[in-house]
């Protein structure tokens, strides 16, 4: 009798064990839901040993400053071009390249057009000979009533950040294009109020995916998908889209964020991870789950974690905005002639906000801006929170100095 009674407990509990595993996979699959595995300690998911290098050279965005910024990575290790020799290079003679600008502002507060033509002639000087597809784009959040003083994207500002202030965006595309290259320049800003469903639910418009939940970060993630002057579909998140066997290939879709380093009137420090800003439609998620507004929180973290990292950082330190960012006036900027890249947009982040923009900033504002304050609000406390957020995916990142080699000037 006994023996019966706690076989048939037994039984009880495989079943109730079996039914909530069934319910969970069922409410996983029908709902939204934040899916981040819970915070651990770095060193329990994550390489130990690592080290962020951060290469830095001295520019003025023109003449060979990104070829030697590449000439540098590749010299201790970590090559461009993916090549028989370099089968770990970044990016593929057959790639898909996008390069996440920042095209919201004009004057100095864009993409310097001077570093972004020198990083598009490195990627065509793939050894094999490039044949894949270039695309420059931002999302300036289609503020157009704020368009006056640059907060809606454009490609074609007639005051740019370059040594030819006439030399935009578009200038230096079209004439990429007009070398037999295949590359295109988008401002997601023309469909950011549109939401769409991924092409693989048969949605083939341009426009944002949206979950439908609020992360613990604050921000409800977007991503732009789009297909391209050249037929290329593109979904942010899971890669370019084959309509014939309706496959996305995520391995050929590389993003290279390229920020410009400026201060920030309510984050206080804008460069890479900030630039991340620009992927997201704050319209959609408005008003509950704004991208802008989960930035203090984290978001941008939880954003590159959920729909894809860069496999590289090119920050723009040519010229910095001390105060009055994230717009960047010609009076106001200051002149550093510095790029720098790393994988690790956290450590670039930190090295850039302690080593460049804090020297030149006015005092009174300098310590919120640095990576090592703590309070709620600063770029510190902030830069940290997105941190955590890639640490839960199990992406290296570090805010720890003993963690970061400067490589350059």
């Amino acid at each position: 009798m006994k023996i019966g009674k706690k076989f048939g407990i037994l039984i009880l509990l495989l079943v109730l064990v079996m039914f909530t595993a069934a319910y969970t996979r069922r409410f996983a699959d029908s709902v939204a839901v934040d899916v981040l595995p819970a915070p651990q300690a770095p060193a329990q998911h994550l390489p130990v040993g690592n080290i962020s290098r951060i290469f830095v050279e001295n520019s003025d965005g023109t003449g060979d400053g990104a070829a030697r910024l590449f000439g540098s990575m590749r010299n201790h290790g970590l090559e461009l071009h993916q090549t028989a020799a370099s089968p770990a290079g970044l990016i593929a003679r057959g790639d898909v390249v996008l390069l996440k600008i920042n095209a919201q502002w004009d004057q100095r507060g864009g993409t310097n057009t001077d570093l972004l033509r020198g990083v598009i002639q490195e990627i065509v000087n793939h050894p094999y000979g490039f044949i894949g597809e270039i695309i420059v784009a931002d999302n300036g959040q289609a503020h157009t009533a704020h368009a006056a003083s640059g907060t809606r994207g454009s490609l074609d500002w007639p005051r740019s950040n370059a040594v030819d202030q006439t030399q935009s965006t578009r200038r230096v595309i079209n004439d990429f294009r007009a070398g037999g290259y295949r590359i295109t320049g988008l401002v997601w800003d023309d469909f950011t109020r549109t939401r769409v469903g991924e092409f693989s639910s048969g949605d083939m418009r341009d426009g944002f995916v949206m979950e439908d939940a609020v992360r613990h970060t604050g921000i409800m993630v977007s991503y732009p998908k789009f297909t391209t002057e050249f037929g290329t579909h593109v979904s942010f998140t899971y890669g370019i889209w084959n309509p014939a066997n309706r496959t996305y290939n995520s391995e050929i879709f590389k993003v290279i964020n390229m920020p410009v380093l400026k201060s920030h009137w309510t984050f206080h420090v804008t460069a890479a991870v900030k630039n991340y800003m620009g992927v997201p439609s704050n319209w959609l998620a408005s008003p509950v789950g704004r991208p802008h507004n989960s930035v203090g929180t984290g978001g941008m973290g939880t954003l590159m974690a959920v729909t894809r990292m860069p496999v590289l950082n090119v920050l723009d330190m040519i010229w910095v905005a001390p105060e009055g960012g994230p717009r960047s006036l010609y009076n106001t900027a200051v002149q550093v002639n510095k790029i720098a890249a790393s994988t690790d947009p956290v450590a670039l982040d930190h090295w850039a906000s302690r080593e460049v923009l804090m020297p030149v900033a006015p005092a009174r504002i300098r310590a919120p801006m640095s990576p090592h304050a703590t309070e709620p609000g600063t770029f510190g406390h902030w830069l940290r929170l997105s941190m955590d957020e890639l640490h839960r995916a199990g992406i290296w990142a570090t805010m720890n100095e003993s963690e970061m080699l400067v490589i350059g000037p």
